[in-house]
C-alpha cells in the first residue's frame, strides 16, 4: 500500500535538499511517498504518518512503479532515475535509525506503440544506476524479447 511516511532531520544529502526547496516554517523533515511498501509484523497494522519511527524502523521494502502510460510519448529516463535517486536515500534514512528496507525500482512499460517504449539506452541508463545504487531493477514490457543487457 502507499503510505506517507515521515523522515524528521534527514540524514541523506537529497531527502535534505528536498527539506531545504520547502518554505522555512515548513523544514526540518521531508516526507517520501512510495508507491507500494512492506512493512514486518512488528508495525501491527498502525500505518500512520505520526507513526514514523516505527513505519520506518519496521519497512521490508519500498517499491517506486513507473508505468508507460502516455499517448504519444515515453517514460523519461530522468523521472526513473529520480526514483531510483529517492530509494536510495530512503534505505539510507532506514539504516540511519537502525532499520533495513529492500529499495525496489519496477517500471512497466506496456505502452502499445514501440516508439511510445522506453528506448534500449534509457533502459540500460536506468539500470546501471539502480546497480550503481544497490537498488534492485525490474523492467517489464509486453511482447518485447528478453534482452540480456537491459
Amino acid at each position: 500500500m502507499n503510505v506517507k511516511q515521515w523522515v524528521d532531520n534527514p540524514v541523506s544529502r537529497l531527502f535534505q535538499a528536498l527539506d531545504q526547496r520547502k518554505a522555512e516554517g515548513f523544514r526540518g523533515g521531508f516526507e517520501p511517498i512510495p508507491d507500494v511498501v512492506l512493512f514486518t509484523d512488528a508495525i501491527r497494522g498502525d500505518l500512520r504518518r505520526r507513526n514514523c519511527s516505527q513505519t520506518l524502523r519496521h519497512m521490508l521494502a519500498a517499491i517506486e512503479v513507473k508505468a508507460s502510460e502516455r499517448a504519444r510519448s515515453r517514460l523519461g529516463p530522468g523521472e526513473v532515475r529520480s526514483d531510483i535517486d529517492k530509494l536510495a536515500a530512503h534505505r539510507a534514512e532506514v539504516k540511519a535509525r537502525s532499520g533495513e528496507m529492500i529499495p525496489v525500482m519496477m517500471v512497466i512499460d506496456t505502452a502499445p506503440l514501440v516508439e511510445e517504449r522506453m528506448t534500449p539506452h534509457a533502459i540500460a541508463a536506468c539500470r546501471a544506476r539502480a546497480v550503481e545504487l544497490d537498488v534492485d531493477w525490474y523492467y517489464v514490457a509486453a511482447n518485447v524479447e528478453h534482452h540480456p543487457d537491459i
